[in-house]
C-alpha cells in the first residue's frame, strides 16, 4: 500500500464536500474493489471518503408499490431483510447469493452498482425490474445508469444514496457461478409486471450487463420456461475469457433464463 489520506464523512453533503476539495479522491463503500486494486497499485487515489458513517445512506424501507434501499446497506441486510423477502423475495435471494459471508457482511448495494462490474449480480437486477437510481443530484432510470464495462452515468461528485425498485407481480434471478469468487459467469434475472416481461444478463455480456429483447418478447407472450426454448443468444456478442468461451456463454443465458421463470412461479 502508499501513502494516501483518509477521510471519514458523516453525511451525505459532507461527503460532496471533500470529494469537491479533493480532485483525486475515491469513495470508500465496502471497498472490496477499490481496496484489492489499490493494492495491486492499479488505482492509487490521492485520498479515501469513507461511507461507512453516513446514517442517511442505509435502511430499507416498503414505500406504496416500491422497495427502497440505502446505498451504503450491506448484502447480508438485504438478504436477511424480512421486508425484503416479503416484496421481492428474489432479491434477497440473490444478494445472499452474492460471494461469502465476509463479503456480504461488508459489501454495499450502492457500491456494487457504482462500480458496474460486468459479473455482479445487483446491475441485472436494477435492470429487470425497472429500478431506479437516486444520487445527491438527481434519479436515473436503470436503463440509463448502466453504459459499459464498470462504466455508468454517474457524473464527477456524484454519489449513489439509494436505489428504488418497483415491487413486481413476478421476479427470481438465476445464475452459473465461477466457484471461487461466486460471480457470475452468466446471470440472469427475470421479471413479471402488468403483463410485461423484462429479462437482464450478467455476467456474459462482452459490454457489460444488457436486457434481452427476444426473451422479454417471448415471455410477454407466454410467462414459461418452455417459451424461451428455441431462443439463441448470439455469441459474438458474449464475454470470453479463462472461465468460459462466447458459445458456451451463450448456452448459459438460455439455461439460467429457464431457471430463473421456473423460480419465478
Amino acid at each position: 500500500m502508499y501513502a494516501f489520506q483518509y477521510l471519514r464523512a458523516q453525511s451525505v453533503a459532507e461527503a460532496a464536500r471533500l470529494l469537491a476539495s479533493n480532485s483525486e479522491a475515491k469513495l470508500l463503500a465496502g471497498g472490496h474493489t477499490l481496496l484489492p486494486t489499490m493494492k495491486q497499485r492499479l488505482a492509487s487515489p490521492k485520498a479515501l471518503v469513507d461511507l461507512g458513517r453516513v446514517a442517511e445512506l442505509k435502511g430499507i424501507d416498503r414505500k406504496g408499490s416500491a422497495l427502497v434501499v440505502g446505498a451504503m446497506t450491506t448484502h447480508a441486510e438485504v438478504a436477511e431483510s424480512q421486508v425484503v423477502r416479503s416484496a421481492i423475495p428474489g432479491l434477497a435471494a440473490l444478494a445472499a447469493g452474492i460471494g461469502d459471508p465476509h463479503v456480504r457482511q461488508r459489501g454495499t448495494i450502492g457500491g456494487s452498482v457504482a462500480n458496474n462490474d460486468p459479473a455482479a449480480d445487483y446491475p441485472a437486477a436494477l435492470l429487470a425490474l425497472g429500478a431506479t437510481v437516486a444520487t445527491n443530484r438527481r434519479e436515473i432510470k436503470a436503463d440509463a445508469f448502466f453504459k459499459g464495462l464498470l462504466e455508468t452515468a454517474l457524473q464527477e461528485g456524484e454519489i449513489v444514496t439509494r436505489i428504488s425498485f418497483p415491487v413486481p407481480g413476478k421476479f427470481a434471478y438465476a445464475k452459473f457461478p465461477n466457484p471461487a469468487s461466486r460471480y457470475a459467469l452468466v446471470g440472469v434475472a427475470v421479471a413479471q409486471a402488468g403483463g410485461a416481461a423484462r429479462v437482464a444478463v450478467t455476467g456474459a455480456g462482452a459490454s457489460g450487463v444488457f436486457r434481452h429483447a427476444a426473451m422479454e418478447a417471448a415471455l410477454s407472450k407466454d410467462w414459461s420456461a418452455a417459451a424461451l426454448s428455441g431462443i439463441a443468444t448470439d455469441a459474438r456478442s458474449m464475454n470470453s475469457d479463462i472461465h468460459a468461451d462466447p458459445a458456451y456463454r451463450a448456452h448459459l443465458v438460455g439455461v439460467m433464463a429457464r431457471r430463473a421463470v421456473a423460480a419465478a412461479g
